[in-house]
């Protein structure tokens, strides 16, 4: 605020007292409109009005000269002050004005500067932005997010809805909270083009129709231990992480990420802790003679705290582990060798895939369910047998995880 508010002697303001002034203060234009021109300590200019509506006074920004001219700023004081007669909000206006210049893209990027913070942890953030940034931008990042219909959404969604559905189902998600910030934020009036039920859920089929050609590409059964033994034939850190992965049906993710600080070789366990875990819980993994004789086999880089570490140290890239498998199968292809299929897509195996060729294992070995859905750090039974099932049968998967241990290494009998 300023010490004094000043007039010059009740005559409008003129274009040459605007462009010399220096003086701080405010200096009203005496035409009635509550114009006035704010020039603050380092110099700034400034066009502000003041008008009362809704009960409230309020100060309004009317721009900046030299940008914004004296008979500019009149004019537009002018069309605030008759909107507020005809019981208009000039407040609600100039936000409609804002948000029609902002588009999709623009509002991604305000989204995600107030929200990140909430995101778990820094790969969720990442992915946030990355399956926005790689979907749903490159459509609509440039149309006026007031103007965003439910059939650009659909655009969005639709090329990849039963190809990639659990990827899609969360872009939709996310996109939807985008929209519901923008329309809290006043920066959109009509409803939400991205709501599901009486919505899109109308226009695309409902995920768990389609949910089924979401499954990875796995091993069959016959083929496991013969890949097995290609596998162990390959070196790099990448195919030490794939074999772990293997041992223990751990996801990916949950490998690459693993620290030495999460492992006791002497009491053969690995401890994920829940920030690292899909469902949020702490899992305990035990290892078997093999799982350990590996990790014991490793080389430590002092400045890396991953145990299976990406050359500069860093952990290693999803990819990577990846191209051990695909390279396993261009192998398979030079020797003129069926390669390892899944039996049912008739699509190369995935590393995501085997925890479904343990599931098989399991299933076709006569393990029980629950251990074998513990060992996969799912959530087995209904929420009241899980309420009274505490343990987490460590020493039973210990030795079912033996078992699937020597299933890879001998292709012996499925059964026990």
């Amino acid at each position: 605020m300023f010490d004094s508010e000043k007039t010059r002697k009740g005559k409008p303001l003129t274009a040459a007292f605007v462009r010399n002034i220096k003086e701080p203060g405010k200096y009203h234009d005496g035409n009635g409109t509550g114009l006035f021109l704010r020039v603050d300590k380092t110099g700034g200019k400034f066009w502000v009005q003041r008008i009362t509506f809704g009960g409230k006074r309020h100060e309004l920004g009317v721009g900046s000269p030299p940008v914004v001219s004296l008979a500019e700023a009149r004019e537009k004081a002018f069309e605030n002050k008759r909107l507020v007669r005809l019981g208009g909000n000039p407040l609600t206006e100039k936000r409609k004005v804002h948000a029609e210049a902002l588009n999709f893209a623009q509002v991604v990027e305000k989204y995600l500067d107030a929200k990140l913070s909430e995101f778990r942890s820094e790969k969720h953030r990442k992915q946030w932005r990355s399956t926005l940034d790689t979907y749903a931008v490159p459509v609509i990042g440039t149309y006026p997010i007031s103007q965003i219909a439910p059939a650009d959404v659909l655009r969005v969604l639709e090329p990849i809805w039963e190809t990639k559905t659990e990827t899609a189902t969360r872009l939709r998600q996310r996109i939807e909270a985008v929209f519901s910030w923008a329309i809290a934020s006043e920066l959109r009036e009509t409803e939400n083009p991205a709501r599901w039920k009486g919505n899109l859920s109308e226009m695309l089929p409902k995920p768990s129709k389609v949910k089924s050609a979401q499954n990875f590409p796995a091993l069959s059964l016959k083929d496991a231990p013969r890949w097995w033994a290609a596998l162990s034939a390959r070196d790099g850190m990448a195919a030490r992480a794939l074999q772990f992965a293997c041992l223990t049906a751990s996801r990916s993710g949950e490998v690459r990420g693993m620290t030495w600080d999460e492992v006791d070789l002497d009491a053969a366990l690995w401890v994920i802790p829940a920030e690292r875990m899909k469902a949020r819980r702490e899992h305990r993994e035990p290892l078997t003679n093999g799982a350990v004789s590996l990790l014991t086999g490793l080389p430590r880089l002092e400045r890396s705290p991953y145990v299976f570490f990406a050359p500069q140290g860093g952990m290693l890239s999803d990819m990577s582990i990846s191209a051990v498998m695909r390279r396993m199968q261009e192998a398979e292809a030079k020797a003129d060798q069926p390669g390892f299929i899944d039996t049912r897509s008739g699509r190369p195996a995935v590393p995501h895939g085997l925890r479904s060729t343990f599931r098989d294992w399991a299933a076709e070995a006569d393990e029980n369910d629950i251990l074998a859905e513990l060992a996969l750090a799912h959530k087995p039974g209904s929420a009241v047998e899980r309420a009274y099932r505490r343990s987490d049968m460590l020493d039973r998967r210990r030795r079912m995880m033996a078992r699937w241990e020597q299933f890879l290494l001998k292709g012996s009998p499925l059964d026990r």
